[in-house]
């Protein structure tokens, strides 16, 4: 199934016949937004060397609901699929193409007696990223969820036999394929405030709040993707989301006049993704009569 936009009317209309099996599979096609219902991993859609920014937050392995990812591989076979996504990523970036990822600290869900399943995910994520793959390290965003209700576990209550170490945050590596330096001028609509503030290595701003979930079991809150887009690329320029899931990347493109690709395996996502963009329209124009 394709969905467009009808040109006249931008009302969203379905194109008839099916593309199963197709692993370019266009989902929907917009002026600035493209949305491909697709593994990453086999579409070859999108132009090699044509991507000016990537966001995105990959499955973390925590068994996570995904309907239909299994997200709970041995750990071995987690960083060799990280690798090759990366690689991907790595393929379709200009050469001054950058990438933000949001990837967890640690983690520590399916341990065993030994401390076997404590695993360091950001530093075993940048050493694939930068010796096996080759992106560039350029620095790391601590976002601060200020949110530690979600801890389940404590270890050893009140005592130093074997105490677990929960961190209220997560990370935001970013790298660049190349060169750091944009190779032309653009527009950035970054204000004064916003880059004094945002050049701070701690980002301090809520989660997603779990009753405001929309039918995605992990969903980033859209000040994530705003402040990588605006400090990290121009207006008009290509941004990426290769896991798009609910859509929040396509969502500050919308907002912030770049150009977005979504890529989501799931049907289901592609369809929520889809509505809260279409609300977004909506609610654009609306502020553009009021």
């Amino acid at each position: 199934m394709v969905v467009k936009f009808n040109s006249s009317s931008q009302d969203p209309y379905i194109v008839q016949g099916s593309d199963e099996g197709n692993p370019n599979r266009l989902y929907f096609s917009a002026k600035n937004i493209t949305i491909y219902n697709a593994d990453i991993l086999h579409l070859d859609a999108i132009d090699e060397g044509s991507i000016d920014l990537i966001v995105t937050s990959p499955p973390y392995n925590v068994d996570i609901d995904y309907e239909g990812y299994k997200d709970d591989i041995p750990y071995d076979k987690y960083l060799e699929f990280t690798e090759r996504w990366l690689s991907k990523c790595y393929t379709l970036a200009k050469g001054d193409g950058r990438i933000c990822l949001n990837i967890p600290l640690d983690k520590s869900k399916g341990r065993r007696k030994d401390g076997d399943g404590f695993q360091s995910v950001y530093a075993d994520i940048v050493a694939v990223a930068t010796k096996k793959v080759g992106w560039r390290y350029h620095t790391t965003i601590i976002w601060n969820e200020q949110n530690i209700s979600r801890r389940t576990a404590w270890g050893s209550w009140a005592s130093a036999s074997a105490p677990y170490i929960i961190s209220p945050v997560e990370c935001i590596v970013v790298m660049y394929k190349e060169e750091w330096r944009k190779r032309r001028k653009g527009v950035s609509d970054i204000t004064r405030e916003e880059f004094i503030a945002w050049t701070n290595g701690v980002w301090n701003f809520s989660g997603e709040n779990r009753r405001k979930r929309i039918g995605h079991p992990a969903p980033f809150p859209i000040e994530l993707p705003r402040r990588c887009i605006k400090l990290f690329s121009f207006v008009d320029d290509v941004v990426l989301d290769p896991f798009m899931g609910s859509g929040t990347t396509l969502l500050s493109c919308i907002e912030l006049n770049r150009i977005g690709i979504g890529v989501e395996i799931n049907p289901r996502y592609c369809e929520l993704a889809l509505k809260r963009l279409k609300d977004k329209l909506h609610q654009l124009r609306l502020e553009e009569i009021i």
